[in-house]
């Protein structure tokens, strides 16, 4: 059965935009636990400093575990491309609406851009061997 561009497409957008939200949650609950730990101890030196770092690294590597299974789940091989260029882009848009606290509507347009390059990866992804 071959696969249609429009689909593999939709295909993509949506798991981007579903990990895109299941990460961004991730690292925004992080940041809320560090700087919770930060207030706590704010007379210490660096009081939430290991916290954030851990936030920032657990956000950052949930992207590519979610983008496979993804994919994985929607019945899709061939995601290599996908996988790396969105894993990739994925620490500027999570961390531009993270790090900089945008508003709602500014996490919603970098978040909807962000499953529209998902989409894009998924159609012009690796052929199956």
């Amino acid at each position: 059965m071959t696969k249609t561009y429009p689909v593999l497409g939709l295909k993509g957008a949506a798991v981007s935009a579903l990990a895109a939200t299941a990460a961004y949650w991730i690292w925004t609950a992080g940041r809320e636990w560090a700087q919770g730990v930060g207030r706590a101890g704010s007379d210490a030196f660096l009081a939430g400093a290991l916290e954030s770092v851990l936030a920032t690294v657990a956000g950052v590597a949930a992207m590519p575990l979610l983008l496979w299974a993804g994919r994985r789940a929607v019945r899709e091989r061939g995601n290599h491309l996908m996988v790396i260029g969105c894993s990739v882009a994925w620490p500027f848009a999570g961390g531009y609406v993270v790090e900089n606290d945008v508003g709602a509507a500014g996490t919603l347009v970098v978040l909807t851009l962000f499953a529209l390059l998902g989409g894009l990866l998924a159609v012009v992804g690796l052929p199956e061997t």
